[in-house]
C-alpha cells in the first residue's frame, strides 16, 4: 500500500514505485482523494493522478485506487472532507466515473471509500451501513457504465471490537452483515479487507473477540453465508509495526517472521484473497509516531530490514 497522494516531487514517486518492482510486489493501493482533482464541479486537474499511474503502469505494477475524500463544494461548511450526503452521493458516482474511464486498462480495481464503520472516516458521524450501502449502489453502476471491466471493491473495514452504539466505530463483522441485509451484494465485485495482527501472531485462529490477521477468515465466512462465495476478496491494508513502546507492536524479527507467514497464509490456504497490500510501503515525511514502524521503506528511501526480507521471499532465495 503506497501513499504517493501528498508526495509532490516526480522523482520521489518514480523511485518509489521502482522500489516497489524490485522488492518483488506486483500490486500496488493508492489514494486518489476525489478533493484533489475535482476542486471546483466539473473541473478536473488529472496531474498528480496521471502521474502516479504513468510511473506504475511502466513498472509493470497492477493499480488499486481508493477513491474517497470530499471537496469542500460537496459538503457542509465547517464539516470534514470524510463527509458526504447522501443528495451528494451522484457527484461522488461521477467523479468514480470519470477515473475509471480516463484510467481504463491502466486501474484495474477501485475502492469505494475507506473503513466507513469508524466515525473518523465517515465524517465524524455514526457509521451507517446502510447509507453506505446507498453510496455504492449509487457509485457501482456509474463505474461500471464507465468501464465495465473494472472490479469495484466495498468495504476496506477496520477491524475493530467497538461495542453496539459506540460513538465512534461499528464492529467490523456486523458492518458486514448490516451492508448485506440493507441489499448491498450486488453492488460490489470484491470485498477489500484490513487485516492487522497488532501484536498476535498470524497463526493465531479467528476469533470475534480479537483482531488479528486471521480475522480476515470471519468477514470471509459473512461472504459466504449471504452467498457470495463466488467473489474475491483483497487485503488492501495490514500488517505489523516495530515500534518500541507502542503497546500492539511486536519485535522487527518478529515483523518480519509474521509478515512472511501471513503471505504463506494467502497463497496456501485462502484462494479468495486476490492479493495482500500491507500498509505501508514509505511516507512522503517522518509522521513522528508509532506509525513511521508501518512502513517498509523510509522517507530517505533507506530499506528496512523487512523490505530486503521480503525482497529475499519474493526471489525464492534462503
Amino acid at each position: 500500500h503506497t501513499r504517493l497522494t501528498d508526495e509532490v516531487e516526480p522523482w520521489k514517486i518514480k523511485r518509489t514505485l521502482e522500489m516497489v518492482r524490485e522488492m518483488g510486489a506486483p500490486w500496488i493501493v493508492e489514494y486518489f482523494p476525489w478533493a484533489y482533482v475535482e476542486e471546483q464541479p466539473g473541473v478536473y486537474n488529472w496531474a498528480h493522478s496521471d502521474q502516479v499511474i504513468a510511473h506504475a503502469t511502466r513498472q509493470g505494477l497492477t493499480v488499486v485506487a481508493r477513491l474517497g475524500y470530499v471537496p469542500g463544494w460537496a459538503r457542509p461548511a465547517d464539516s470534514s472532507p470524510l463527509y458526504l450526503d447522501e443528495e451528494r452521493f451522484p457527484d461522488f458516482a461521477r467523479y468514480a466515473a470519470a477515473f475509471a474511464h480516463r484510467y481504463a486498462g491502466q486501474v484495474s480495481h477501485i475502492i469505494v471509500w475507506n473503513e466507513p464503520n469508524l466515525a473518523l472516516e465517515w465524517g465524524y458521524t455514526a457509521p451507517d451501513p446502510v447509507k453506505y450501502t446507498a453510496m455504492l449502489r449509487e457509485v457501482y453502476p456509474a463505474i461500471k457504465a464507465a468501464n465495465p471491466a473494472v472490479q469495484v471493491l466495498a468495504g476496506a473495514l477496520a477491524p475493530t471490537l467497538a461495542p453496539p452504539g459506540s460513538p465512534d466505530g461499528y464492529n467490523d463483522l456486523l458492518f458486514l452483515q448490516a451492508m448485506y441485509d440493507a441489499g448491498a451484494g450486488p453492488w460490489f465485485d470484491s470485498l477489500a479487507i484490513h487485516a492487522y495482527g497488532w501484536h498476535f501472531d498470524p497463526d493465531a485462529p479467528a476469533d470475534p473477540a480479537v483482531v488479528n490477521f486471521r480475522r480476515s477468515e470471519l468477514l470471509r465466512a459473512i461472504m459466504v453465508d449471504n452467498g457470495d462465495e463466488a467473489k474475491p476478496a483483497m487485503i488492501t491494508e495490514g500488517g505489523w509495526n516495530d515500534h518500541p513502546r507502542w503497546t500492539r507492536a511486536v519485535r522487527p524479527a518478529q515483523r518480519i517472521r509474521y509478515t512472511l507467514r501471513a503471505y504463506e497464509i494467502a497463497q496456501q490456504e485462502w484462494p479468495w484473497v486476490e492479493a495482500v497490500a500491507f500498509w505501508a510501503f514509505r511516507y512522503p515525511w517522518d509522521q513522528k509516531s508509532y506509525q513511521d514502524y508501518f512502513t517498509m521503506v523510509s522517507t530517505d528511501f533507506e530499506p528496512k530490514p523487512l523490505y530486503l526480507e521480503l525482497q529475499r521471499y519474493s526471489r525464492g532465495t534462503p
